[in-house]
């Protein structure tokens, strides 16, 4: 299994001023993304009372972004270590590895950016949390 850094939150360029507005911008050829992306997708109008992801991916690496609203993001690792992560600025993404268990949580106007390592494949994904636990628990 090839060795990822925990998950980190990445600051994406901001270039603007209040009085006109921002735009912000990641590449695949250089920073802040640490990966060329295969894939997008977008999430929206979820209720604050449904709990999202609830998986792992074998391969994929993802940066998730609010681009409006707030996304609470918990991450557990192999190892057990478990992160809280708050994204709320348009500018800042969440730097998610493979092989670390992943929920969010959305408020009513949250929009979510997912920028892909991989295009979708439902084999990458393990949605069985103790299989997650028993695949890439530090005994094995």
């Amino acid at each position: 299994m090839a060795d990822y850094p925990a998950p980190y939150l990445i600051q994406f360029p901001k270039l603007g001023a209040a009085d006109i507005g921002y735009i912000s911008v990641g590449e695949n050829t250089k920073d802040p993304l640490p990966f060329a992306m295969q894939r997008v997708f977008w999430t929206y109008h979820t209720p604050e009372s449904i709990l999202r992801g609830r998986h792992a991916h074998h391969r994929t690496e993802q940066v998730l972004i609010a681009v409006a609203g707030r996304i609470i993001v918990t991450t557990e690792q192999a190892n057990g270590d478990i992160q809280i992560f708050r994204l709320e600025d348009p500018f800042v993404g969440l730097y998610v590895p493979p092989c670390v268990w992943h929920t969010m949580q959305y408020s009513h106007t949250a929009v979510q950016l997912a920028l892909a390592s991989q295009p979708y494949e439902e084999a990458d994904y393990i949605r069985d949390f103790q299989e997650f636990r028993q695949r890439w628990s530090p005994q094995n």
